[in-house]
């Protein structure tokens, strides 16, 4: 176990461009990434996007951050306006919008010292707080172990790509 060399703080608008570029790494990682033309207008666009985003208070995120101050992982929450949807095991209708988790993203030289798991705690925690009755995300492969892990469970979203 390592000890505790970092801590947590919630995101601002300054760190857009930080939230953007592990966004970019993370689709990298994922091989979804092709071209150094397309990182670069991906990471240009999620900046700008971000940015609009925290402003607004529509996405919230945390980051983690070393000794020396520097940004080594982060997860954040887009909250989208959702559908009415039956809540609490059938007990109710919500009606409020739901945070999707995304970025969630460690700096290679971090991973497997329980940072991402750090990170999805704080975030849960929020969303508890925020009177959300779920969360909602899309896994990578690498993650699905660390989210299952944390009591997510595999839904029956599909997709078509055009």
């Amino acid at each position: 176990m390592y000890p505790q060399d970092y801590s947590i703080r919630p995101a601002t608008l300054a760190d857009a461009a930080i939230i953007a570029g592990h966004r970019v790494a993370m689709f990298r990682d994922m091989g979804e990434v092709p071209t150094a033309a397309l990182a670069e207008e991906l990471l240009t666009t999620s900046t700008t996007a971000l940015s609009a985003l925290l402003r607004e208070g529509s996405y919230v995120g945390w980051l983690a951050i070393d000794t020396e101050g520097r940004v080594v992982a982060g997860a954040g929450a887009h909250i989208k306006a959702w559908l009415p949807r039956i809540a609490d095991q059938g007990a109710r209708v919500a009606t409020s919008s739901l945070p999707l988790v995304v970025n969630v993203y460690t700096e290679p030289d971090w991973r497997r010292r329980g940072l991402a798991r750090a990170l999805m705690n704080v975030l849960m925690d929020w969303s508890r707080g925020e009177g959300f009755d779920r969360v909602l995300l899309h896994a990578s492969e690498a993650g699905r172990p660390l989210y299952v892990s944390l009591g997510f469970s595999p839904t029956n979203e599909m997709r078509w790509s055009i």
